[in-house]
């Protein structure tokens, strides 16, 4: 495995490979890389000849400053774990490799990018676009992976590459769990003890609500979400919202979608946690 910097370094690597006909995946992160990263990582190495990882906190995606500063960076505990799941290549630039120069192009992807963080945390998904494109265009993959817990993004970046033609494949892989069933965050190395318990109760109700929907209506299961997160110690719902997975817009009975996900986000202290369901 090779860690790479520059862009340069790692085109003159990929271009050499692509001459012998290598077929090249990329996963995206921004660190912190946990057992859900690897699950990603490990599909991508199974279904592509070369697999590329960049480990990238990428700054214009961040709304919040202090969020942006407190973000975990574990480059050399990231490339470990890496190269135990087989990958060829880590991408670490700095942010002037990146951005040599402001990136002031504008996305547009509504109303996708209009609901949910999209209204909590503006311009995030501009930054999204913006250094997602941009590994696009470095990496030139064949397949790119991404983790279906950011479920908007996911839907976002499927309507990027539709509309802007870029000729790959996008992958999205399973949520990935702990064995009490709390979705995996580099976000969650931030928790306390206590916080890390407390923060269970999201995926535990998220869990109830799928059986409790099979005999209640939409409104009725959002307001049990709801009054269940907001009565929890230590969690504060920011929202939850019962939407269309493929339009993202919000359902009112369960006969307007055949494709019904519940995405919640909670602040656990300061801690912003994001997790979704399918209901079937």
């Amino acid at each position: 495995m090779k860690t790479v910097h520059t862009i340069n370094a790692l085109q003159e690597e990929l271009n050499a490979l692509r001459l012998q006909g290598k077929r090249v995946g990329l996963v995206p992160t921004m660190g912190a890389l946990h057992a859900g990263h690897a699950s990603l990582v490990k599909r991508s190495v199974a279904e592509n000849d070369v697999t590329v990882v960049s480990d990238f906190v990428n700054p214009t995606q961040f709304n919040d400053l202090n969020d942006l500063a407190k973000y975990p960076r574990t480059l050399e505990a990231d490339c470990r774990l890496l190269e135990a799941c087989g990958v060829n290549f880590v991408f670490a630039p700095s942010v002037e490799e990146i951005y040599p120069e402001p990136d002031t192009r504008q996305f547009s992807f509504a109303p996708l990018d209009t609901v949910m963080e999209g209204i909590y945390r503006p311009g995030h998904f501009n930054g999204v676009c913006q250094i997602v494109s941009k590994l696009f265009d470095i990496v030139k993959p064949d397949k790119a992976y991404f983790g279906e817990k950011d479920f908007q993004q996911l839907a976002i970046i499927r309507e990027m590459v539709r509309q802007m033609h870029f000729p790959l494949e996008i992958v999205g892989c399973p949520i990935v769990r702990e064995a009490d069933g709390l979705a995996l965050s580099s976000r969650n190395a931030r928790l306390s003890a206590e916080q890390r318990q407390q923060a269970l109760k999201i995926s535990q109700t998220l869990f109830e609500s799928r059986d409790f929907a099979k005999s209640h209506s939409v409104s009725e299961t959002r307001q049990m979400v709801e009054e269940a997160i907001n009565q929890a110690p230590g969690l504060r719902l920011e929202y939850f919202e019962l939407v269309d997975g493929n339009t993202l817009q919000s359902i009112e009975s369960w006969d307007d979608t055949t494709y019904a996900v519940g995405c919640i986000t909670v602040y656990c202290g300061e801690v912003r946690l994001i997790d979704n369901i399918k209901y079937v």
